[in-house]
């Protein structure tokens, strides 16, 4: 019936509802449902689709080779904005937490989270609890720096090269990179903010400490078993001034010509990876950029794609 339909058939159809229609239309009996007849089709291999293959996800931190085989621990932070005390105060909290360990910070305040309230709340945290081998941003402006300029190091991307710590930027509205972080800022919205009346700021503070505090103890089989975390250096200083050292990264997604924007610069990368996601690593002492290809489907397989060479000029940075 199916070859008869493809042959004869005045639409075309020949699929199991237009079977299942031709051999009620000549009274078969016992007439087979739409289902079976699919199942026929499918177990003999005729039809035309083809099943979607569903194949694992990479492993968490998959664009940072040794953050996904866990010799580097990763700590993402983000904003949550636009919470506002009834009869108080407008909100915004920055939440960070670790990839592998699961280790959670959050800093409830008042009015808006700026580079250098960013910069104090990461010294405070990392002196506290060590530092990480990355640290993970979004696109934000506080963090990255303004975009106005080409080859502007922000405050925050200054504070982690000056510990050893690689700022990475990731793609914007790209599932999965800042997964981690944004399914933390859920929790503490649904466990803290929406669960309780607050007064004023201090009691959300104080709610949301207790809240931090349980998790930890929650998660520590999680937390001991993560990498390794760096002691903070204890005659380190921020000098906004020097000429910052080490590596930014930017997960990107090539344009429809193959080029890729980083550091408010357009760069080449290749005309056959078209709207593709890349990592590109800057390293600041060798005056290098490298640009390697990126794929979930081939998480371990990351080729260089394009090495250039790049030299930032050392601004006098405003304090």
């Amino acid at each position: 019936m199916r070859k008869e339909l493809q042959q004869c058939s005045d639409l075309g159809f020949h699929g199991a509802e237009a079977i299942h229609e031709a051999l009620k239309a000549r009274k078969v009996e016992p007439l087979p449902s739409v289902r079976t007849i699919h199942r026929i089709l499918e177990r003999r291999g005729a039809l035309d689709g083809q099943r979607r293959i569903r194949r694992p996800p990479p492993p968490p931190g998959w664009h940072r080779p040794e953050v996904a085989s866990k010799r580097r621990e990763l700590d993402s932070f983000d904003v949550v904005e636009g919470l506002v005390i009834k009869g108080g105060p407008q909100i915004e909290v920055l939440n960070g937490i670790s990839l592998h360990g699961g280790w959670p910070v959050s800093w409830p305040m008042e009015a808006s989270v700026t580079a250098k309230v960013v910069v104090a709340s990461l010294i405070t945290h990392w002196q506290a609890f060590g530092l990480p081998g990355s640290a993970q941003f979004d696109n934000d402006t506080i963090v990255q720096g303004p975009h106005t300029h080409p080859d502007v190091v922000g405050r925050v991307s200054r504070l982690c090269l000056s510990l050893g710590v690689v700022p990475v930027f990731v793609v914007p509205h790209e599932f999965g990179f800042q997964a981690t972080i944004e399914n933390s800022n859920g929790t503490w919205q649904e466990k803290v903010w929406a669960r309780f009346e607050h007064g004023s700021l201090p009691d959300l503070q104080g709610r949301s400490r207790r809240d931090v505090t349980a998790l930890r103890c929650h998660r520590t089989d999680r937390i001991e078993s993560a990498p390794r975390r760096r002691a903070f250096p204890q005659r380190w200083r921020l000098d906004l001034q020097a000429r910052p050292r080490g590596r930014i990264i930017y997960v990107r997604r090539t344009s429809a010509v193959g080029a890729v924007e980083a550091l408010g610069r357009s760069f080449d990368v290749d005309p056959h990876w078209l709207n593709r996601l890349v990592r590109v690593e800057v390293d600041l002492d060798g005056d290098k950029i490298r640009i390697y290809r990126l794929r979930r489907r081939e998480p371990q397989d990351q080729p260089l794609l394009r090495e250039l060479h790049h030299h930032i000029r050392n601004r006098k940075f405003s304090e």
